[in-house]
């Protein structure tokens, strides 16, 4: 066992190391190669120039805050994310806000308000039946009046102490904290933005591509070398994408026995597994420049939950020119490999830096992250190699 292994650093500890590290102590790869990305003016990037391996901070710095707040995104910028990540659904009155899931019950105060009491529901959604609040019930003033709170407070009580704090933001207000960010920084702030369940809001008559392209074309977001990139677990989604903007664009990958929702209710019968083979990844390569697998398609895990041998799908996905930028990587031990956990508390931080030695060694060229500042440091490290 390594002396990492065995003396694994507290959060605080990883939190303020990657302070450091990105400000004054080096990260001298990774920086190099961040200003190599990121220094176009203008607001303007490359995909192509990113940092390899891109640190996306999922959610913001959702290990840290609750999730998709403006908190959350400033606090992953201020640690050193290369991304800041954003889910879009769509409210009743049709503004795009940044929630995980259109199910509001557990990441707001909605149960809290006596005067929406009646708006709770039971809906089927991709096939899955969920009971709680609603983003599309709900107009942008009264969502509005809703505070954010921690998705998963049994595992992150820390993050408890923001519950309240922030609203749910827009993504037009995201835009605009983005642009003012940017020219703070002077250099663009990357967003990777993904379109939710595109197929069931559609069918709603609440359609997310068309709005969010308008966003885009009014915030100069629409172009090829824009700062930003779009993604949806609905290959149709990004399609629809790739005929209203030239924005980037990344199509998101399940496990391998799952289907797209908009394949079922097209009834064209390709899993997973079909999308990950060569001929899939070719079909994805014509209107997609890169995939977001889930880490279990870059190396599976065994019956323990241990990792067993990388498979084919980086060095498959490369020879069709697509980027890898697998999801998600956390440092608490219930969501690292089981060979990685340190200890019997489930909430307690594993080998993550072990964990994430072993999924940059597959070559990947990104990675999402709850907990950007511990990314950055792995990455650093892999650089250093």
């Amino acid at each position: 066992m390594t002396e990492r292994a065995r003396k694994t650093p507290g959060r605080r500890t990883l939190l303020g190391a990657a302070v450091l590290g990105t400000a004054a102590l080096g990260l001298p790869a990774a920086a190099q190669a961040a200003e190599r990305g990121r220094g176009h003016g203008g607001g303007h990037g490359s995909l192509r120039e990113l940092p390899v391996p891109t640190v996306i901070g999922h959610r913001g710095a959702s290990g840290y805050r609750p999730e998709h707040t403006l908190g959350s995104y400033q606090l992953a910028l201020d640690l050193g994310a290369h991304i800041v990540e954003q889910d879009l659904v769509p409210t009743k009155d049709g503004h795009l806000v940044c929630r995980h899931e259109n199910d509001i019950t557990g990441t707001t105060d909605v149960a809290d308000h006596p005067e929406f009491a009646g708006r709770k529901a039971t809906k089927s959604i991709d096939g899955v039946s969920y009971t709680g609040w609603f983003t599309e019930d709900f107009t942008l003033a009264e969502l509005k009046t809703l505070r954010a709170t921690e998705r998963i407070p049994g595992s992150r009580p820390d993050n408890t102490l923001y519950d309240g704090r922030w609203a749910i933001p827009t993504f037009e207000e995201v835009l605009r904290w983005a642009e003012k960010e940017g020219r703070k920084r002077g250099k663009p702030v990357w967003l990777y933005v993904e379109t939710k369940h595109p197929s069931y809001f559609r069918g709603l008559g609440l359609g997310l591509e068309e709005p969010l392209a308008r966003l885009l074309r009014r915030y100069g977001r629409d172009r090829r070398n824009s700062p930003l990139i779009l993604q949806s677990f609905e290959p149709g989604s990004v399609q629809r994408l790739a005929r209203l903007v030239d924005t980037p664009r990344i199509v998101l990958l399940s496990g391998p026995k799952e289907r797209p929702w908009d394949f079922v209710e097209s009834g064209d019968p390709r899993t997973v597994a079909d999308l990950v083979k060569p001929a899939g990844l070719k079909w994805l390569a014509s209107f997609a420049q890169g995939i977001g697998p889930t880490l279990d398609l870059v190396i599976p895990k065994d019956a323990s939950g241990r990792l067993t041998t990388p498979t084919t799908l980086v060095r498959d996905a490369h020879a069709k020119g697509l980027l890898l930028h697998p999801y998600t990587l956390r440092n608490e031990n219930s969501f690292l490999p089981a060979d990685f956990r340190r200890g019997t508390d489930p909430n307690a931080y594993g080998d993550v830096f072990g964990a994430y030695a072993a999924y940059l060694a597959t070559g990947i060229d990104g990675i999402f992250a709850d907990h950007p500042d511990t990314a950055l440091l792995a990455a650093a490290d892999h650089a250093g190699r």
